[in-house]
């Protein structure tokens, strides 16, 4: 039987926006080197979700660093997906927002 490649090939949850601010960054980088969908929560509720075909660690660390990034203030968790397929970063992407408006509007 042929192996099904998988659409997300692994995830971070709930990591605390701190992790850019440590000395052991190296690990967190190497976690999120490669692209995919990742979401920035404010305390549990999901805030922001957002996809990059670049490095997943790059784009999260500017919304945690950059003053300027119109999210900065407003996130202390994240959590991240690797998603190689650009279709399917679009599929994943729109999952998760629909699934942060249906929790926001009670359904």
């Amino acid at each position: 039987m042929k192996k099904r490649p998988k659409v997300v090939r692994a995830a971070a949850q709930m990591w605390p926006r701190l992790v850019f601010d440590f000395d052991g960054k190296a690990t967190v980088k190497e976690c999120l080197r490669e692209p995919g969908v990742y979401v920035l929560f404010r305390e549990d509720e999901p805030y922001y979700v957002g996809k990059t075909k670049k490095k997943l660690f790059s784009r999260i660390r500017a919304h945690a660093n950059n003053t300027k990034d119109r999210y900065y203030h407003f996130w202390n968790y994240f959590s991240a997906y690797v998603v190689h397929n650009p279709q399917h970063r679009d599929e994943v992407e729109g999952i998760l927002i629909a699934s942060m408006l249906l929790r926001r509007s009670g359904n």
